[in-house]
């Protein structure tokens, strides 16, 4: 097919054309087909790809122009952008890990008065802590800032923040019952 025959295929797909459409995926179909299974090892992943982007080609008809790329090189860079869309969002998708066959969830369910009697003790927990402990814990677990974050926010040095951290949490877990009682006044 020529370029002015593929140019009109172009904008034939551009205006509507159905025909135009099931042409260009005869012309084009083993070069996108071929770019997708590159990019992807499983054949139905593979399969998607070519789906979207011949839909991307069908949305893109209209812009081709013969004076900046041939008929080939405008379908694959429709492609390519394409493929590479997809594999930045699979990287960005977190890897789904299964639970075994014999995962039972816990049983366990925690009514409302027992929610606010362990916020209490929270609370309480809380109150124990210098108040140096107490702000830094908050910092990094309730707001989710890095020690950097918090280190750069209280005008403290790294190491010092990363201590506060560490003793908050050990104190903590000594007033709850976690860590033996002797433990919170080692570390007061």
């Amino acid at each position: 097919m020529t370029d002015t025959g593929v140019f009109t295929i172009f904008s034939r797909i551009a205006s509507g054309d159905q025909r135009a459409v099931a042409e260009c995926v005869q012309e084009f179909g083993g070069l996108v087909q071929g770019l997708a299974r590159r990019w992807h090892a499983e054949p139905a992943d593979a399969e998607d790809a070519v789906q979207e982007i011949i839909i991307d080609l069908w949305k893109s008809a209209g812009r081709y122009d013969a004076a900046k790329a041939s008929p080939r090189g405008f379908v694959a860079m429709i492609a390519r952008r394409r493929l590479i869309d997809r594999a930045r969002k699979r990287g960005r998708a977190p890897e789904m890990i299964s639970f075994p066959d014999d995962f039972q969830p816990a049983a366990e369910t925690v009514g409302a008065s027992e929610v606010l009697e362990r916020a209490d003790a929270a609370r309480r927990v809380l109150a124990e802590l210098t108040p140096m402990q107490r702000r830094m814990l908050e910092m990094t677990l309730l707001e989710g800032k890095t020690h950097e974050e918090v280190a750069l926010e209280t005008d403290t040095p790294l190491g010092t923040v990363k201590s506060h951290v560490r003793r908050g949490l050990m104190r903590a877990r000594a007033l709850m019952g976690v860590a033996t009682a002797s433990a919170a006044e080692e570390i007061r």
